[in-house]
């Protein structure tokens, strides 16, 4: 699977908007959870690899697209999430806050 490009086909859509795109990437296996780890500090891929508990193969490929898509970048310290990246999880948040109120809801 190639990595989601703005403008360019991606699952579900034909258009390639950049929801569209981002929502592509972020349904990938293991994205969401290498952003998640990310979120603090840098990591080896040796220590991302532990913290997501995946293969090589599939957290190399995320590690990619991550790249190509300007979300991460590694340094001397490992990866670690960019300007654009950061911006991603401080927009998650609201959807963050509502799984808390949809868990605390469902709870019998």
């Amino acid at each position: 699977m190639k990595t989601p490009k703005i403008g360019a086909k991606v699952r579900g859509s034909t258009t390639g908007r950049p929801i569209m795109v981002a929502l592509d990437l972020l349904g990938r296996r293991g994205t969401l959870r290498i952003l998640w780890e990310l979120r603090d500090t840098p990591l080896t891929f040796r220590a991302l690899q532990d913290a997501v508990q995946t293969n090589p193969s599939l957290l190399n490929t995320r590690l990619k697209e991550l790249r190509e898509a300007g979300w991460i970048e590694h340094e001397g310290g490992g990866y670690r999430l960019t300007a654009v990246g950061g911006r991603l999880l401080v927009a998650m948040k609201p959807l963050y806050g509502w799984a808390q109120q949809w868990d605390k809801t469902n709870a019998s």
